[in-house]
C-alpha cells in the first residue's frame, strides 16, 4: 500500500480542537496542531508535588508517540464516522468502521490525560508530519462516495492510515519509556495488523 506522508493542514488543525474537547462524547474530529480544550480529567489537577514523578516516568519517545497518535486516530474516528452515515453501504464494512471508532475513541482521551499528567503540550509542534495521514482532498472524496464505491475506498484509505499508525507504535515500542505507553502502542499494533487481514479480505469480496 502506497503510504501518505503528508503536513497536517489549517482545516484539519480546526477540526482537531473540536475532537480534542469533545472525544469523550461523540469522537469525532481531525488532526492539528493547537492545543485541546481540557477535559478535566484528574492528571491536569493533580498536585504539583507529582509533577517531578511524572515527569521522570517518560521521555522524548513518549511524547512524540501520544502527540502525533492523537491526530491520526482522530481522523480515523472521523473516516469511520463518514462510513456510519452513508446510505447501501456492506454491513461487515459498517461493523468495522464501528469497531475503530469504538478502540480509538477512547484511546485519544487515555493519550490527552498521560500527556497533560507528563506537563507536556497536547499536540505536536506545527511541521511534523504523519505516515498513513489522509489529505483534505482523500477526505472529501470518501465522504462524496456512496455505497459499494464509498466502501472499498475506505477500506484502502484505512489500511493506509492503519499502517501509519503501526510504524509510530513500532518506534514507541522500541524508543519509549512509559510502561502505559509502550504497553499501547503494542496493543495498535496487534489490534491494526489484524484489522488490516480483515480489510484485505473484505476488499476482495467488494
Amino acid at each position: 500500500m502506497n503510504k501518505k506522508f503528508l503536513t497536517l493542514s489549517a482545516t484539519g488543525i480546526a477540526a482537531a480542537i473540536a475532537l480534542a474537547g469533545c472525544a469523550s462524547g461523540s469522537g469525532t474530529g481531525s488532526s492539528g496542531t493547537s492545543m485541546p480544550m481540557d477535559h478535566g480529567s484528574s492528571s491536569a489537577s493533580a498536585p504539583s508535588s507529582s509533577a517531578p514523578a511524572a515527569a521522570a516516568d517518560h521521555n522524548a519517545a513518549d511524547v512524540t508517540f501520544a502527540q502525533m497518535m492523537i491526530p491520526h486516530h482522530a481522523q480515523a474516528v472521523q473516516m469511520s464516522d463518514m462510513m456510519l452515515k452513508k446510505q447501501n453501504v456492506p454491513a461487515e464494512v459498517t461493523a468495522l468502521a464501528t469497531k475503530i471508532k469504538a478502540a480509538q475513541g477512547p484511546e485519544i482521551e487515555t493519550m490527552t490525560g498521560w500527556l497533560k499528567g507528563w506537563n507536556e503540550p497536547t499536540t505536536m509542534p506545527s511541521g511534523h508530519s504523519m505516515d498513513g495521514m489522509m489529505s483534505d482532498a482523500a477526505m472529501k472524496t470518501l465522504e462524496s462516495a456512496q455505497g459499494a464505491e464509498a466502501a472499498r475506498l475506505f477500506l484502502r484509505q484505512m489500511i493506509s492510515h492503519h499502517e501509519g499508525a503501526i510504524m509510530m507504535a513500532k518506534t514507541e515500542n522500541t524508543a519509549g519509556k512509559n510502561v502505559d505507553a509502550v504497553k499501547l502502542s503494542k496493543d495498535i499494533v496487534t489490534a491494526q495488523e489484524a484489522e488490516i487481514q480483515e480489510m484485505q479480505k473484505l476488499l476482495a469480496t467488494l
